[in-house]
């Protein structure tokens, strides 16, 4: 049993007529519970919620301020290769666009780790494109050795890998595990994945609980917003989350909510989220999901990034690089996608305790690691 066999119960239209159809005396009702269930959650994801988006917007903000405290965690991605065989339509590191390839070598991993370390960051996220050939779970695993005396907590979101593989990774420091779905739309994800693994989406669906057994503290998970429709988008998100909860306990699960960006190949999202819409989803979700970590990146704009600060969000990037080499030799190889707030690390810091919230930039130590943590 996985989470593949509890999506196929679902059928992707009848979940958003039955969203769509939910009237304001629904949505009061799903906001008086004290425990949610996947069907209050239709309820806040419906058209008919977006009166209710104050209402929805301070319960979520009590329930994180009681479950997180006033914190915001930060964390960098660092990119060691913009390498990759897919063809997704929407990615800039699509294997038919004409760009600027680069892979780091490890020693040129962890000059970027030192220059991210320099900057505060104790928290890092290691990316790549899929190309298993030019980067083998073996490359990761050496990287994240060389990089983990400089970081409290590494995550990767790379291709996904079979369980013995992603062992390895844990047993050389790397804690967590970032996987999206980008769409839980079947006919959606095969539309936008012609060509390459990628186009196995059951592959892909499992990769989440493959992290789980291989025993990563941290599984991320996230809809590539944009791609399909953002309300049952959500809703099959938080049911995965809650899989996740319910059958691997013991990691701590997250959810990102990444709305497409820019990028080459200039791909036009076919269903854009708006403000509004992105902030329904992330309160509902909290509102669903009150200990589960809810992550917001560079693709968004700094003033929107501020805003949502109070209204469950809990962990954040700041002076993200989204090219291999991005914080030493910028702009040598080309971009996944364009950032949005490109304020410097501390510049956000400040803004976070302008708010009345904390920024933490390390709060983990791998204790049972081998070797020092810094």
């Amino acid at each position: 049993m996985s989470f593949y066999d509890t999506i196929r119960e679902y059928d992707w239209n009848d979940v958003l007529k039955e969203i769509e159809s939910r009237t304001p005396a629904d949505v009061e009702k799903a906001l008086g519970e004290a425990m949610p269930s996947s069907d209050d959650l239709m309820s806040l994801l419906s058209p008919a919620a977006d009166k209710c988006l104050e209402e929805m917007a301070q319960k979520a903000h009590r329930i994180t301020e009681q479950r997180f405290g006033k914190i915001i965690s930060l964390f960098a991605p660092l990119y060691l290769s913009n390498e990759c065989t897919n063809q997704c339509v929407y990615c800039g590191f699509n294997a038919c666009n004409a760009i600027e390839r680069r892979t780091l070598t490890p020693q040129e991993a962890f000059e970027e780790g030192k220059k991210i370390h320099g900057l505060g960051f104790r928290h890092l996220l290691l990316v790549s494109g899929e190309a298993p050939a030019l980067v083998p779970p073996q490359y990761f695993a050496q990287t994240a050795r060389l990089l983990r005396p400089l970081f409290s907590s590494m995550a990767v979101e790379v291709y996904p890998m079979a369980t013995e593989e992603y062992s390895l990774l844990v047993d050389n420091g790397v804690d967590g595990l970032v996987i999206y779905q980008e769409t839980y739309n079947r006919d959606c994800y095969d539309k936008v994945h012609p060509a390459g693994k990628k186009r196995d989406y059951l592959w892909r669906m499992e990769t989440p609980e493959r992290g789980g057994r291989a025993g990563f503290r941290r599984l991320g998970l996230g809809a590539l917003l944009g791609l399909s429709d953002w309300r049952a988008e959500a809703f099959f998100l938080g049911l995965h989350a809650r899989y996740l909860l319910r059958k691997y306990w013991m990691s701590h699960v997250t959810v990102s909510f990444p709305r497409l960006r820019p990028a080459a190949g200039a791909y036009e999202p076919a269903k854009p989220v708006s403000d509004r819409e992105l902030v329904q989803m992330v309160t509902a979700l909290r509102i669903l999901l009150p200990d589960v970590g809810l992550i917001l990146s560079t693709r968004e704009n700094p003033h929107f990034r501020d805003h949502l600060i109070p209204l469950g969000i809990t962990s954040m990037s700041a002076g993200s690089r989204t090219e291999p080499g991005g914080y030493t030799h910028a702009h040598e190889a080309e971009a996944q996608f364009q950032i949005a707030d490109e304020r410097s690390p501390e510049e956000f810091a400040e803004v976070i305790r302008q708010k009345g919230y904390e920024p933490v930039w390390k709060d983990w130590d791998a204790v049972f690691m081998e070797g020092d943590v810094a």
